[in-house]
């Protein structure tokens, strides 16, 4: 016999997941968002290296070892992002399974139903026709 709750428990778990799945979501444009900045803090520190202002020159040596910095920080966030897009891709997974097997569990149940509900009616058929025959003998 079919549990009748085990559509409702994958509901309720197909909820936690989905759930997961944003914050999955969140932290990979979180990252996509950090990365953009650092993006764009290299093109600032490009800019200044081949700026002809004197004052850039004073600095070029400082801004050589920022971008380094930078460089390996886009590094960084590049590996976390490909880590978050599996995650992500992961907990879709998983959330797309258990709302499989709550679409099976819904209609093994709708199935056991109606098989309950044609039994009823053949008992009801079945137990008619003996007991009136045990009234008139």
């Amino acid at each position: 016999m079919i549990d009748k709750n085990r559509s409702q428990k994958l509901k309720r778990l197909l909820s936690v997941q989905r759930h997961i799945e944003r914050m999955a979501e969140n932290d990979l444009a979180e990252t996509s968002r950090q990365r953009v900045e650092v993006n764009a803090a290299m093109d600032d520190v490009i800019l200044a290296l081949g700026s002809m202002d004197p004052v850039h020159h004073a600095f070029s040596q400082n801004y050589a070892d920022r971008f380094g910095r930078l460089s390996i920080k886009d590094l960084q966030l590049t590996g976390m992002q490909e880590v978050h897009e599996m995650r992500l891709a992961r907990e879709r997974a998983k959330g797309d399974r258990f709302e499989e097997g709550m679409k099976e569990a819904l209609e093994a149940e709708r199935r056991e139903a109606d098989d309950n509900a044609v039994y009823d009616v053949i008992d009801q058929q079945f137990a008619t026709p003996a007991s009136s025959k045990l009234r008139n003998p």
